[in-house]
């Protein structure tokens, strides 16, 4: 069984997350979103809110599974078997620093692949950060996020 790892904060999901993913679905028999868990970083939404976010917009997707994890990504890869990490590329600066990365990860545990997926066009500008300045200065996410997790940060705000 092919089993893939797609790592990230996801704090916001945004719709560039979700095209990385729906175009690597069809690669793997199953991939798993795992939330990294950075104690060093403040979430701007807590853990289960991010979960629910994801699990709310791949709810149709059978082999797509949602999980948190703390500690190094490549050893939860190990941990729920899987042989590959996806890694969304948006411009040279995410490349290299991806790279320097998976290199690390090779070193670490050389079994697992990375596989970089590129940016279309019109997502390379959208990013977690971004979304996250935009909506502490109460701006308007839509066109950045996913109308599911849309949703449920309307709700949040109507609490």
């Amino acid at each position: 069984m092919k089993i893939a790892l797609f790592p990230g904060s996801f704090d916001p999901i945004t719709k560039a997350h979700v095209d990385i993913l729906r175009r690597s679905i069809s690669l793997f028999d199953k991939v798993v979103v795992g939330i990294g868990l950075n104690n060093t970083k403040q979430a701007f939404f807590d853990v289960k809110i991010r979960k629910k976010m994801l699990e709310a917009v791949f709810s149709s997707d059978p082999n797509v599974e949602i999980v948190a994890y703390e500690g190094l990504t490549v050893e939860f890869c190990k941990k729920i078997g899987a042989s590959y990490m996806i890694r969304g590329i948006r411009t040279v600066s995410d490349f290299e620093y991806e790279k320097a990365i998976a290199q690390m990860n090779h070193a670490l545990i050389p079994d697992i692949e990375s596989i970089f997926i590129v940016s279309k066009p019109g997502y390379s500008s959208i990013s977690s950060t971004i979304v996250r300045d935009i909506l502490r200065n109460k701006g308007n996410v839509g066109q950045f996020i996913p109308k599911e997790a849309q949703a449920i940060i309307s709700a949040l705000s109507q609490e």
